[in-house]
């Protein structure tokens, strides 16, 4: 629905996301906060919460995480290539050998140690399932960026478009 009631107020969706376009339209073609501000009718200080509120960071540790991928190496090589310093990709028979080849306490272990590691980077992006990426956002308590390739469960591999990919990269700061 495009209408929200909060108490006696009656709420657009359309309207909020039109005024947020609109800033970060302006703001992306070079306008500064307040100017952007006077032209929506807000004050800069919004734009300046809405900006911070939004923000990836831009650090040069960038970690990639993603299943089920048909086309791995490709995407591995990619990643390679552009400087992405922690990569972690698996077909969707790797995935389950990974699960399938260790007890319990292992397998608890195994995903603490990658968790753990993944926390020492400024950003992370999750190539997965919209559910795996949501679980990822809680369970790393960072910036998440997510790339989403279906809908949980993915049963078999699925192709990742590698120069949308590289592009996501890029605006993450790796260019």
């Amino acid at each position: 629905m495009d209408l929200i009631r909060i108490g006696d107020k009656l709420i657009s969706r359309r309207k909020i996301n039109a005024t947020l376009e609109r800033i970060f339209t302006l703001r992306c073609q070079g306008f500064s906060q307040q100017e952007a501000a006077r032209q929506v009718g807000v004050d800069r200080s919004f734009v300046s919460r809405l900006e911070t509120l939004g923000e990836v960071r831009r650090g040069r540790r960038i970690a990639v995480v993603g299943f089920p991928i048909a086309n791995k190496a490709e995407v591995e090589a990619m990643l390679r290539q552009e400087g992405v310093e922690y990569i972690l990709l698996l077909t969707d028979a790797e995935r389950w050998d990974f699960v399938r080849q260790k007890n319990g306490l292992d397998l608890f272990n195994s995903l603490m140690e990658i968790i753990t590691r993944l926390r020492d980077y400024d950003v992370v992006i999750i190539i997965g399932s919209d559910y795996r990426i949501k679980v990822s956002e809680a369970l790393l308590g960072r910036e998440v960026v997510g790339y989403g390739i279906g809908t949980s469960p993915i049963q078999g591999d699925r192709t990742v478009d590698v120069e949308e990919l590289r592009r996501l990269v890029h605006q993450l700061g790796r260019d």
